[in-house]
């Protein structure tokens, strides 16, 4: 089963709503080695992102509601989680092109440049203890599944589980991008924030392709 607009829209509501659920939870986290507003500045980017969504055509392509995600947070998200996301989000928008259905191969391919987006604008890599240490995984994770011929969900899925695995990898990490690494040592034992929050969105993307497969299953039974 291929993924559509649909998903895309349910992607945006559930990345909406997950961020909003752990909002408190975001900003313990960057209070702990960075200045306590990640996530403040995602849940008012991604309010902003759900506001727009019902203007969006109904003929938009999963491509072109992505890329409203990456403008919006980028004008609207604060400090470096809005370039940085919203470019992760630009660059997988880009990914997808056109396409009005997306493959496992499709999957994969928006992952991987989505973490190639948060490379390029933070210039970081693994180990560094930011959000690239969540979307690396994610990206390989993803690759594997859609080569071993799993469905967009499953690929979907594999990232995301991949993604919350390196997001607790931070916490032993010296960071050494951002604001955390000012603190050096002192940032040891504490999750990035950024990378958790990549995790979280990337949960978002996985749990909304179930949902689009549970409505489709109970349409066809209905049938």
């Amino acid at each position: 089963m291929t993924l559509d607009s649909t998903w895309a829209r349910r992607f945006v509501e559930r990345a909406a709503d997950t961020v909003s659920e752990n909002r408190t939870a975001l900003v313990e986290l960057d209070r702990e080695i960075g200045d306590g507003d990640h996530g403040e500045n995602l849940e008012r980017g991604f309010s902003a992102v759900r506001a727009k969504l019902a203007s969006q055509p109904d003929d938009a392509t999963p491509g072109a509601l992505l890329k409203m995600v990456a403008t919006t947070l980028i004008s609207t998200v604060g400090g470096a989680s809005g370039p940085l996301l919203g470019t992760a989000f630009l660059k997988g928008a880009g990914a997808l092109g056109d396409a009005t259905e997306i493959d496992s191969a499709g999957v994969a391919a928006f992952v991987a440049a989505a973490r190639d987006g948060a490379v390029l604008r933070g210039k970081a890599e693994v180990g560094d203890k930011t959000m690239v240490d969540a979307w690396t995984p994610a990206t390989d994770a993803a690759r594997a599944a859609a080569d071993g011929g799993s469905e967009p969900a499953a690929v979907l899925r594999a990232a995301a589980d991949a993604a919350a695995a390196g997001a607790e990898s931070t916490e032993p990490l010296v960071a050494r991008k951002g604001r955390a690494s000012y603190l050096g040592e002192r940032a040891v034992g504490h999750r990035d924030p950024g990378a958790q929050s990549s995790a979280l969105i990337l949960a978002a993307a996985a749990d909304a392709a179930d949902d689009v497969a549970a409505a489709a299953t109970t349409t066809s039974g209905e049938a």
